[in-house]
């Protein structure tokens, strides 16, 4: 069965972007990227709701030769991975391997994983939190950069409560770290 993943980078004090939906302060390095990349491999999946689906098409529709061998690779990921996105609003999707789903419901979530091989990662602070609440995702995997930002869309839901056991720690040259936790209860440490 594969496992669910939370991904996300943050700052340290806990946002995915900024009051004004800036990210630029989360820009990977090119080791925080080869290392983003490595731990890609093993996705076959994406879930993804609207928001984070429009931030991501670019990853199709781009030509990253230019870009270097990390966005390149990135993106060559990106494609060969199948995506689900959830919205209400979405009218279509423009990207191939890709399918909508108008609601998110965990025992379809459920099925998903059961029927994989490969992982899936969820990205997005509101469809990640709908399935941390859900208790489904197996494994959580943040990138900090050390920076406080102090206001905007947070990393995780307020309501969650979710017991994390730290199976995993990096730190990189510019002071980004990667925390990689297994959700307690889901037969990990």
């Amino acid at each position: 069965m594969a496992k669910l993943i939370y991904s996300a980078i943050g700052s340290l004090d806990g946002y995915l972007n900024d009051s004004e939906g800036r990210y630029d302060w989360a820009v990977p390095s090119d080791e925080v990227f080869a290392f983003i990349n490595d731990r890609e491999r093993s996705a076959g999946t994406y879930l993804y709701g609207r928001r984070m689906y429009e931030e991501m098409i670019a990853w199709e529709t781009g030509d990253f030769t230019a870009e270097g061998p990390l966005m390149e690779d990135f993106a060559h990921l990106w494609r060969k991975a199948e995506k689900v996105v959830f919205s209400r609003t979405l009218a279509g999707v423009s990207t191939s391997r890709t399918r909508l789903m108008r609601e998110f419901e965990p025992e379809s979530i459920r099925r998903l994983k059961e029927s994989c091989d490969d992982d899936l990662l969820i990205g997005g602070a509101v469809l990640g939190g709908q399935a941390l609440e859900a208790g489904l995702v197996d494994e959580v995997q943040v990138y900090f950069a050390p920076i406080l930002i102090g206001g905007g869309t947070r990393v995780f839901p307020s309501n969650a409560r979710v017991p994390l056991n730290l199976v995993e720690h990096k730190r990189f040259d510019n002071g980004m770290t990667f925390h990689r936790y297994a959700c307690a209860g889901h037969g990990q440490p």
